[in-house]
């Protein structure tokens, strides 16, 4: 597979998860969070707000590779 076809297919997939994933933490963070004490709710918010990043990354470095 070329680079070109790669990096589609990768810009496709992040848009789509990344799109996904707000969706899921904005409902989470809607509903269920909001009668947590709050440091569970800045636990959460931390962890939602970065936890794409390690996803994100390694479709990054695939749409890369040579």
């Amino acid at each position: 597979m070329g680079t070109r076809s790669r990096k589609l297919i990768g810009t496709v997939l992040l848009l789509a998860f990344l799109g996904a994933y707000a969706l899921v933490v904005a409902s989470i963070g809607a509903g269920r969070i909001t009668t947590a004490t709050p440091l569970a709710q800045l636990a959460f918010f931390f962890v939602a707000g970065l936890a794409w990043v390690v996803p994100a990354g390694l479709l990054i470095r695939w749409m890369q590779r040579p």
